[in-house]
């Protein structure tokens, strides 16, 4: 059973991330990986990467997400072996989700965490128009399927066993503050 006590320095340690889309899962990812020893694992890049114009609808995304994580599932234990600490950015959104997520962190027997980022919808919808008008991100996502989505969002609870960290919204001016984390 992995330590839910944080990591030292030269602990690794497994970061999750949970939060609607749009809640500023990826903004806080990049910023936890830029620590010394941490690597980013981005959902969002791989399945890109792996499956380029494959990705249509929810379903695909079901099919393609499915085996992506049973890959990570089994490296990213080898990569806290090798004393890297590891920040995934796959949503952990559902119970199940997080059974995946507690899974990988039994697996690599490390200290963890699941930071919940706590948003209002209207926030996340807000972000998730300015995130598709920028064309930054590789996936827009309609408001429909925002609704869709949300719909099966469970918030995260400490019977899960895993250690949660929420992160919630302060409001406009500290989420400007915070290049539009929280």
């Amino acid at each position: 059973m992995p330590s839910s006590q944080p990591s030292t320095a030269a602990t690794p340690a497994l970061h999750f991330l949970c939060g609607k889309i749009g809640a500023g899962k990826s903004t806080l990812a990049a910023r936890l990986a830029a620590q010394p020893k941490t690597l980013l694992l981005s959902e969002d890049g791989w399945l890109a990467a792996l499956y380029p114009g494959e990705i249509v609808d929810v379903k695909d995304y079901g099919r393609c997400a499915s085996r992506l994580r049973d890959a990570m599932g089994r490296h990213v234990p080898a990569l806290v072996a090798a004393g890297l600490s590891v920040v995934l950015d796959f949503p952990a959104h559902t119970r199940r989700s997080r059974e995946w997520v507690r899974a990988v962190a039994d697996a690599a027997g490390c200290p963890h965490t699941l930071h919940y980022l706590d948003v209002p919808d209207a926030v996340c919808k807000a972000r998730l128009r300015e995130r598709n008008a920028s064309g930054a991100h590789p996936f827009t996502t309609s408001e429909e399927e925002y609704d869709a989505i949300t719909a099966y969002f469970v918030e995260p609870d400490a019977q899960e066993g895993l250690r949660i960290a929420r992160h919630a919204w302060a409001g406009p001016d500290a989420d400007a503050a915070a290049g539009g984390l929280l």
